[in-house]
């Protein structure tokens, strides 16, 4: 069964080069992408039994910004213990500082070279689905 990723990004660039970089990875995820915070809260609230196994967060977007994204994901009993990733292009220590604070899973700046992209998201990836032990949905 394919993995779900929910990645919550407002750049198309950045939305573009994630989804290419997954096709090369393999086929067993599933990316659905939100282009903001608040559709990525809508999406989480309506998806019962169909929540993501992992969310890829950017930071700065539109109408809600990542960090009150990260902090109602956190608040919310169905949803606070999906790993979040943020992937920003943000390298202030108050940004990481406020994430970690909000209960982030790790934070990556977002590489430029696309190869070293593909290369973070299959680690990533590696460690959060093949590594990692979650905890059963639904606990």
């Amino acid at each position: 069964m394919a993995q779900t990723i929910l990645l919550v990004e407002d750049n198309q660039t950045d939305i573009d080069l994630t989804r290419r970089a997954f096709r090369k990875l393999a086929n067993d995820y599933r990316l659905v992408v939100k282009d903001d915070g608040q559709d990525a809260l809508d999406y989480l609230l309506s998806a019962g039994n169909q929540m993501p196994q992992l969310i890829l967060l950017d930071l700065k977007m539109p109408r809600v910004g990542g960090l009150e994204v990260l902090a109602q994901i956190r608040k919310n009993v169905s949803t606070r213990r999906i790993p979040v990733v943020i992937m920003t292009s943000s390298a202030e220590e108050c940004d990481i500082t406020a994430a970690y604070d909000l209960g982030a899973s790790s934070y990556i700046c977002k590489p430029v070279d696309f190869s070293i992209f593909t290369e973070t998201l299959q680690h990533l990836v590696s460690y959060w689905f093949d590594l990692n032990r979650l905890p059963p949905a639904g606990l």
